[in-house]
């Protein structure tokens, strides 16, 4: 534990639906909602906005258009985001050079490491800077957390929201803790926040009360050791600048259950090459395949089968997930299919393509089945941005067929590809006569677009043809002037923001408390 909060964690609000309130003028200040569409679709994020009908983060699209009928519902744009979280990134990378991404959107700082002097003032000074930088750069609002290890200044970043910074005073840490419940630990989840509250401990401060011992026997030596530490604000977990991925995996979900066992065959071949490209994409190989299978009760299969070598060859992996479902039942109808690559690697063997299939005359190898009900963990995606990981899928290319729910449908997605464009709510188009927009909404053979870019004011709407040719996908467009067009974007000079002259504005608030 420090004795200065100089322990940043960075959040940026809503992250999604605000580049999709910043790119869409017409907007801003309403309930939208980012996510899968389908019958299936769950929300990636929502908008404060929306967030007031109780609409929130991994909620089925279905159960949020119930209570949020009629905000805007758009599909990802997965390129836009990553590379509006680049800019963020290098931004941290400027204040130190310990940045440990989280996620596209989140990402803890050690500023003691970027010279920041380890004092209060320091590094509220230090969190003001960045905060105004990333809305300078990108025009976005970001929350920040200041305390003297990880967990607290994640625990600050959630306080500070939306818009805002917490700071957390070292020597303050139990008396924030106690009244919280103990979720708010990292490293409790579901099933181990049941075993506590079964033993009458739902608070933060009941697991102190409770003491080392009983949540030894709970929980067992490692874990309950672990949370005793936490419950007490002592975490020492270091920055770490890089993150090593585990395994690399692509899943996706059908909007209907699929009982084809040819479909099914293609859909896990399909699958493969997506999941060796990003090995490739990467710089990675790997040497155990798995495949994920979801049946139509939501029961959850994996199979894996371990080569004999890290390999990135789509052949391979493609065969090996294909001898895996052999052995898997899927007459009763199949929901969700998924194809990793764990073991990971920084290089291949040549001879590997031998392998796919069994040498003649050897006995074949048997996949290794876990226990009942376990479940293959989900591989953060490496294209994203350094250490950052994003829902499943990839970018949308303006049109695409339907089928799944994952908002990656672009071409060679599930099932035939329709004769007619589909155009996804959300996507930019450019028309040759009116020129850059995003799709509103379509069907019945017709497309709406709204004309619009950012900072400009809130633009017409004008329906076509859905196979309009004066119609094609488009491209995002920057959110602040003079910025780099989406896909282009490089590093901009490291200048220290450490350094920087004094930004003025009103002090940071200690515990309990935010500042805008």
């Amino acid at each position: 534990m420090r004795a200065a909060p100089t322990i940043l964690h960075l959040d940026m609000d809503a992250f999604y639906a605000a580049v999709e309130q910043a790119a869409k003028p017409s907007l801003r200040g309403k309930p939208v909602i980012v996510g899968g569409l389908g019958p299936r679709g769950v929300v990636a994020t929502a908008s404060y906005e929306a967030r007031r009908f109780g609409v929130h983060s991994a909620m089925p699209t279905a159960q949020a258009r119930r209570r949020c009928p009629n905000a805007a519902y758009l599909t990802p744009r997965f390129t836009l985001y990553r590379d509006i979280s680049q800019i963020v990134m290098d931004l941290l990378g400027r204040l130190s050079p310990l940045v440990e991404p989280l996620s596209l959107d989140e990402a803890f700082v050690d500023l003691e490491a970027g010279g920041v002097r380890a004092d209060t003032a320091a590094a509220r000074e230090a969190g003001h800077r960045l905060r105004a930088a990333i809305r300078a750069a990108t025009g976005l609002s970001a929350s920040v957390g200041l305390a003297g290890s990880k967990m607290l200044a994640k625990i600050g970043s959630e306080r500070a929201k939306p818009d805002g910074l917490v700071v957390i005073e070292p020597g303050t840490e139990r008396e924030l803790l106690a009244p919280l419940t103990v979720r708010t630990l990292p490293g409790v989840g579901p099933a181990t926040a049941e075993t506590l509250r079964r033993a009458g401990i739902t608070t933060v401060g009941e697991a102190v009360e409770a003491g080392q011992d009983e949540l030894l026997r709970l929980l067992g030596r490692a874990h309950g050791l672990a949370l005793h530490a936490m419950a007490q604000g002592r975490d020492d977990r270091p920055v770490v600048a890089e993150r090593v991925s585990k395994s690399v995996s692509v899943e996706d979900t059908f909007d209907v259950d699929v009982t084809d066992r040819v479909r099914i065959q293609a859909e896990v071949g399909r699958l493969a090459e997506r999941c060796a490209q990003r090995l490739r994409a990467a710089g990675r190989s790997g040497r155990t395949v798995v495949i994920k299978v979801r049946r139509y009760d939501f029961a959850t299969l994996t199979r894996s089968d371990t080569l004999r070598g890290p390999t990135d060859d789509p052949a391979v992996i493609r065969e090996a997930a294909a001898r895996l479902l052999d052995a898997v039942d899927t007459t009763a109808g199949v929901r969700l299919l998924g194809v990793g690559v764990s073991g990971l690697a920084d290089f291949t063997q040549e001879d590997l393509f031998a392998q796919a299939a069994p040498a003649p005359g050897a006995p074949g190898r048997e996949p290794v089945e876990p226990a009942p009900g376990a479940q293959h963990p989900p591989a953060a995606p490496t294209d994203a941005a350094p250490g950052g990981a994003e829902p499943t899928g990839a970018e949308q290319d303006g049109t695409a067929p339907t089928g799944t729910e994952s908002a990656d449908a672009a071409p060679g997605g599930a099932g035939p590809a329709p004769a007619e464009r589909v155009w996804l709510p959300g996507l930019d188009v450019r028309h040759a006569e009116f020129g850059p927009g995003w799709v509103q909404g379509s069907g019945v053979g017709r497309v709406t677009v709204r004309f619009e870019q950012p900072g400009s004011p809130p633009g017409r709407v004008r329906t076509f043809r859905a196979d309009d040719p004066a119609l094609t996908p488009g491209e995002p467009l920057p959110l602040t002037p003079g910025a780099a067009a989406p896909g282009s974007y490089s590093p901009a000079p490291a200048t220290r923001l450490a350094s920087s002259p004094p930004a003025g504005g009103p002090g940071s608030p200690t515990v309990g408390t935010s500042s805008p």
